[in-house]
């Protein structure tokens, strides 16, 4: 098998006719999956999965939303179905991450949207019908080695790995990506060509389930407020005062209310609700070098399962969703089945609660991710709401 064959993006088999369901927004790049999926022959059914609330939030738009969808079924010929997973969201994502930021943790509900409700109750409950589910991720599925492994996009800023970094293989297995090949300037362009009634539509922003909700407001609705302190952490003095640390996150810069900046925050304290910040854009109280994760995923398999004991590996992470990979190793413990992230270079606000997407070396594979935590911290929060039986306060 040549070099090119080992790693070829998987798409379709050539020829093949699938049975595939599409999952659909009312966004160009679900639009230009249809597209492609439809000219290349394929069986196709669309899917619109419905997961505001009844009262109002995290309604993502979805009467537009709804509307644009069927613009395009109708262009196609092809059969649209609302599916609604609103109890599902609810307890599954928007619980977590209430939850979460409760704890003085920050929540990632992109990644578990997609992990627990996309490709998990919808696959459970439609998706598993059809030969695969295919959707409009900016990312791929990579054959390397007799094995399928998520892999990113051309498009650097609008790779999409570090969303899916938490599905299984199972998973995985069944998706497509039919965009993993195009950047957001060709995907424009399809649209345009095939002339899909979205073609220039803006893109959403935003957490998935909160559409024209503000993320505050959000918060604030379901946690209230409560007055506490901002403290310089060098000095130990009070210098203004916040509504609650659930509002706030550490790297954060903006919505401080502080003069003189800038002030970031670097630490936060539950228990006494209190945040500690320091100013300046090089304090050393920003940055780190390592980080521990806990509860690690690995999509497609555990590269220390065939590693000797004490053996650091090289690999390539992000931190957050930015197009630049940073470098560094992942070691193992095995005895206490921790893993640390070592990296090469200072990073920037690391918080516990988010997490570490890591990547190969090459930066074309994304092996897992893991929940960011801290070595004083004597519990975590798992990503379906459980809490362990203790938890440090102090952050």
């Amino acid at each position: 098998m040549t070099e090119k064959d080992e790693n070829r993006n998987v798409d379709s088999a050539p020829g093949e006719r699938l049975r595939i369901a599409v999952l659909v927004s009312g966004g160009v790049d679900s639009a230009v999956v249809v597209d492609k999926l439809w000219r290349q022959g394929h069986d196709l059914h669309l899917f619109y999965i419905r997961i505001g609330m009844d009262n109002g939030e995290g309604d993502c738009s979805a009467e537009e939303d709804i509307e644009m969808c069927q613009l395009i079924a109708e262009k196609y010929g092809l059969p649209l179905e609302t599916i609604s997973l609103h109890e599902e969201y609810w307890d599954h994502v928007m619980a977590y991450t209430l939850a979460t930021v409760k704890e003085g943790l920050t929540p990632h509900p992109d990644m578990m949207c997609n992990k627990l409700i996309k490709f998990g109750f919808f696959e459970e409950r439609r998706g598993k019908e059809f030969d695969r589910t295919a959707t409009g991720h900016y990312a791929s599925i990579m054959e390397k080695d007799g094995k399928l492994w998520l892999a990113t996009a051309p498009d650097a800023v609008k790779d999409q790995t570090d969303f899916l970094a938490q599905i299984s293989y199972e998973q995985l297995s069944h998706l497509m990506f039919p965009l993993g090949e195009m950047t957001k300037a060709e995907v424009r362009e399809a649209a345009l060509k095939a002339g899909l009634p979205n073609a220039r539509r803006k893109d959403s922003q935003g957490i998935c389930f909160l559409g024209k909700i503000d993320y505050s407001d959000f918060i604030r609705r379901h946690l209230g407020e409560k007055k506490g302190p901002i403290i310089e952490i060098e000095s130990g003095k009070k210098i203004g005062e916040h509504n609650g640390y659930w509002f706030h996150t550490i790297g954060q810069r903006k919505g401080l209310g502080l003069s003189g900046g800038p002030w970031y925050v670097v630490r936060k304290n539950v228990r006494d609700n209190a945040i500690y910040v320091s100013r300046g854009y090089d304090t050393k109280m920003q940055y780190g070098r390592l980080l521990p994760v806990a509860e690690m995923h690995w999509i497609t398999e555990n590269p220390f399962d065939k590693a000797p004991e004490g053996e650091r590996l090289r690999i390539t992470f992000k931190n957050r969703h930015t197009p630049v990979f940073s470098e560094g190793h992942v070691a193992y413990n095995r005895a206490e089945g921790k893993y640390v992230i070592e990296s090469d270079t200072d990073i920037q606000g690391i918080a516990p609660g988010q997490y570490v997407i890591l990547y190969s070396e090459d930066r074309k594979r994304c092996l897992g991710s893991g929940m960011i935590t801290l070595p004083e911290q004597k519990g975590r929060r798992h990503h379906g709401g459980r809490k362990s039986d203790k938890t440090e306060k102090g952050q």
